[in-house]
């Protein structure tokens, strides 16, 4: 019988290394403009009405991207278990790459359009 070995938890190559520390800036980066997009947005709760058509524009506008973007991720997942289940498994710096995508280009577009 073949034996087959899984993947390691830490990569050997220097190009998948890079890999890792891309995921690393990737997550700082929505880790940051995160915090300041709540924080613009809860300046614009404190100093606008609720009711104003441009607050709820901007409250719909938050909650379907996040809707959005959960549902991109989920289908990330979905596909990396799927292929590891066929036995095409991705490095995890692969997957938290792709998984975090859509949560990062949201985050950063609302923090330019936010900072306006």
């Amino acid at each position: 019988m073949k034996s087959t070995t899984p993947l390691s938890l830490m990569p050997t190559p220097p190009v998948a290394m890079f890999d890792i520390w891309k995921v690393g800036i990737m997550a700082f980066e929505l880790w940051s403009t995160s915090l300041s997009t709540i924080t613009m947005r809860h300046h614009l709760w404190q100093t606008q009405p609720f009711f104003s058509p441009k607050m709820m524009q901007e409250n719909q506008r938050m909650v379907t991207e996040k809707l959005e973007a959960s549902m991109e991720a989920g289908l990330v997942m979905q596909k990396a278990l799927l292929n590891s289940m066929s036995g095409k498994q991705a490095p995890w710096w692969v997957t938290s790459q792709r998984t975090m995508k859509p949560y990062h280009q949201r985050s950063s577009a609302n923090s330019r359009r936010l900072a306006k």
